[in-house]
């Protein structure tokens, strides 16, 4: 192992590469999916694979920012087919421990995101970010409910699929 170790520094050393710049061009997980996925083995995403996967906008009001925002992220029913999402619901968390469960039928019956940005700058933990889960209240008057208002978690971390 050390030899592997000492290689691998070597290398690094040679390319003009540091260990340390290494580690700092590394993208932070944002995102685990785990559950009933394939291959039964969790999944962690970092921005960048998340925009990999698709991308689509919604503009929509939402009871918690003024105007009609404009939010881009991930469509939901690419995000699940990705991980080969077997189950039926989707068990949020936020990074507040905030909890809610979503049908994974939500996702086929609408166009909803897991949002990276909103008005074309990604969000920050501070905006409700870095993930957040919207749905299209503008297009369909059934979602201007509480119930769905519930199940648009802000500050996403993981997904379980169930």
């Amino acid at each position: 192992m050390k030899t592997i170790a000492l290689l691998f520094s070597t290398v690094l050393l040679a390319t003009g590469v540091t260990p340390f710049a290494v580690l700092a061009q590394a993208e932070a997980v944002i995102l685990t999916i785990d559950g009933a996925i394939e291959g039964g083995v969790l999944r962690d995403f970092t921005r960048s694979e998340l925009e990999a996967i698709g991308s689509s906008q919604i503009v929509t009001a939402t009871p918690w920012h003024d105007g009609s925002p404009v939010f881009e992220g991930v469509p939901m029913d690419m995000l699940l087919a990705h991980v080969g999402a077997q189950g039926t619901e989707a068990d949020v968390l936020a990074l507040n421990n905030y909890r809610t469960t979503i049908p994974l039928s939500d996702f086929s019956a609408y166009p909803v995101l897991l949002a990276l940005k909103q008005d074309g700058e990604f969000m920050s933990v501070r905006n409700k970010g870095p993930l957040f889960i919207i749905y299209p209240f503008d297009d369909f008057e059934a979602l201007r409910t509480d119930l769905y208002h519930a199940r648009s978690a802000w500050q996403v971390r993981s997904i379980t699929i169930k």
